[in-house]
């Protein structure tokens, strides 16, 4: 009679926690996949704060959360051959973005940049001074001479590109945000442990009525 109770102990446990476990892992990655995503680098225009071939999370956010010096992945309809683009935030709506073909201010602010790939002066450092339009960006690549960004269409709205097209902002690594992580890895714990105790009811049971 133990042995049997056992087996139906272990068996509701098993029902219990298997469904719960894919809830909580299924749970996990719906919310990864609604407010992230994986994305791959595909050129040198970031480096050396991203390099090309590096996986990156890109979290989704809405417009009034982009904040300058964001590295975004953003889609401009006409350019870049209709794909998208990481490129960094210097300018937002009504900045007045100035440079001497080498350093930057923002609204009369000199702009420190440790991020920027040094080298020598190309020609894609020419000086610029713009206003960004209300509802639009400028934005540039790191490296600043290997990158086709916003100093190439400054006849375009400043160079500028609507804020809403930016799909999401650059999370530091190929890092699964650890609430998600820890919530997906429960799911599983739970599902497997649900699956042991099932496998050992139905065994308890087997050998109960056996004996």
């Amino acid at each position: 009679m133990r042995q049997r109770r056992a087996g139906s102990g272990l068996r509701v446990a098993s029902r219990v926690l298997v469904p719960f476990g894919l809830v909580l892992t299924l749970g996990g990655l719906g919310y990864f996949f609604m407010n992230y995503q994986g994305v791959t680098v595909m050129g040198q225009a970031m480096e050396p704060t991203h390099r090309q071939g590096e996986r990156l999370v890109v979290e989704h956010i809405d417009v009034g959360e982009i904040r300058r010096g964001d590295v975004v992945l953003v889609d401009v309809p006409d350019r870049y051959q209709g794909r998208p683009v990481l490129q960094r935030v210097i300018g937002m709506g009504g900045d007045h973005v100035v440079s001497d073909g080498d350093r930057i201010t923002v609204n009369g602010k000199p702009v420190d940049e440790p991020y920027v790939q040094r080298g020598e002066l190309g020609p894609a450092t020419e000086p610029y001074d713009v206003q960004v339009p209300d509802g639009r960006l400028f934005l540039l690549g790191d490296h600043r001479e290997n990158s086709n960004d916003s100093r190439f269409f400054l006849d375009e709205q400043s160079g500028s590109v609507a804020a809403s097209g930016v799909l999401g902002r650059a999370r530091q690594g190929f890092a699964v945000p650890g609430a998600t992580m820890a919530l997906g890895a429960l799911g599983i714990v739970l599902t497997l442990v649900g699956i042991g105790l099932g496998i050992g009811g139905y065994a308890a049971g087997r050998r109960t009525r056996r004996r």
